[in-house]
Formats: structure tokens, sequence, C-alpha cells
């Protein structure tokens, strides 16, 4: 049974969404501050959490920081960020926080599960094996899903190295945002390119030596991107 610790503030929208995710199977456990959530996290009952839901507006320690630490501790645990707004900045200052996928409040029960049931999935091996790949000091074990770079380990979370995977598994291929939204984040019904750009960015700042001239995952302007060529 996948685990969830859901982090918000209002005690109606939290039991709400607790009820909901428990009818869907989900273990479940809550905080109600950021700080709390981080203590679970940091316990013995941190160990079985799968995946984060996030809410950015809490009080003290904002959604933006606590993603931020989340993700200092674990590059592996899926974030989802809950905004209420769905302003853009908000967006995507969570989403360069290291948050993995957003869903705007109020949200619908199958949205928030289909959401969960993406992230999950992106977190699981994937069953896509092809040949490594060993690109100028950039090694991608597809195998043991692990990424070196001058022999020193990169960890990435399941959203960005599933992002890195599918690029570089046909170099110079150009993907549009569209069809990475489809293969890495299961948004089939939601184009939005400000997932694939965020996860762009924060490749590039892992990857590249100079992030805003990348030699790996590139910008084909008009278009999307594509690994390589070196």
């Amino acid at each position: 049974m996948p685990h969830v610790l859901l982090i918000e503030d209002d005690a109606s929208v939290r039991d709400g969404m607790e009820l909901v995710l428990r009818r869907h199977g989900y273990g479940v456990d809550t905080a109600a501050t950021g700080e709390q959530a981080l203590a679970l996290l940091a316990g013995e009952r941190g160990a079985r959490v799968e995946l984060a839901v996030l809410d950015l507006m809490l009080p003290g320690m904002d959604g933006f920081e606590v993603c931020r630490r989340i993700r200092a501790r674990s590059a592996t645990l899926p974030v989802i960020m809950l905004t209420a707004r769905g302003d853009d900045s908000d967006i995507v200052t969570g989403l360069e926080a290291g948050a993995d996928d957003y869903v705007v409040k109020p949200v619908t029960a199958p949205v928030l599960e289909a959401r969960i049931r993406a992230a999950l999935r992106r977190a699981e091996p994937s069953a896509r094996q092809r040949s490594d790949a060993d690109l100028a000091g950039l090694v991608i074990d597809r195998a043991g899903l692990t990424v070196t770079k001058n022999g020193t380990p990169v960890p990435l979370p399941p959203t960005e190295l599933r992002l890195l995977l599918e690029l570089s598994a046909s170099p110079g291929r150009v993907f549009s945002r569209e069809q990475l939204l489809e293969s890495v984040w299961d948004h089939t019904y939601l184009g939005d390119s400000r997932l694939v750009d965020a996860a762009v960015g924060r490749l590039r700042a892992k990857l590249e030596d100079v992030p805003a001239k990348p030699r790996y995952v590139q910008t084909v302007r008009g278009f999307g991107y594509r690994f390589g060529p070196l």
C-alpha cells in the first residue's frame, strides 16, 4: 500500500484529502506545518513515506522552503505541490525548489489521485532498458538507474531521471514539450510546459558545466528539447 505524507494547514481540506486517499487504498500521515512534516520525515515514520503532497501556503516555514529541505534530504521522494491560486510565479518557484508536479486547489479527488499514481509510477524503475551511455564524462547506467559525471554520482529525483532517460535514448531527436509531458509526466490531458521547463532547468544545473550553454540538454527554439549533439 503506497504511503503518502499530506502537508496541509487547513484542517477541513486536510481531513477531506486524507479521507479520499484512504478510500483509494493509500496509507496517510498528515502534518499541519512544514516543521511537523520535516520532523516526521526525519523519524522512524518517515521511512515509509513514498510521496509528499505539499501545500505552498503554510504557517511558519512556507512550502517552498519545505520543498527545498525535502529535496536536500532525499533526491528520490516525489513531491506534488498544492497551490491555491495557480499563480505563475508561485508555480515556477515551487517547481524550481524541486517539486515534481503541482495541482491547483480546489482539486477534485480523481485529479489528485491520478497525479499521485503518475508520480509513483515515475518513481518506479524504468521498464525500458536501452544501452548505457558514456558521453563526454556523463555516464547514464540504465539498468542501475544511476548517473555519474566525471566519476561523481549525480543523484536525480525520479522525474528528472526519467526526463534524462527519455531524451538520451534518442540523441539528436527533438522532443516537443507535449511529447515529454505525455511520456514522462503522463499528463495527456494537460499541456503545461512549465513542468518540462523547470525539470530541464534543474537537470542543467546538475549536469552542465555552464548551464546557460548546455552541452547535454539543448533547447531547439520553437520546437522543444534534444539530447546533444555534444
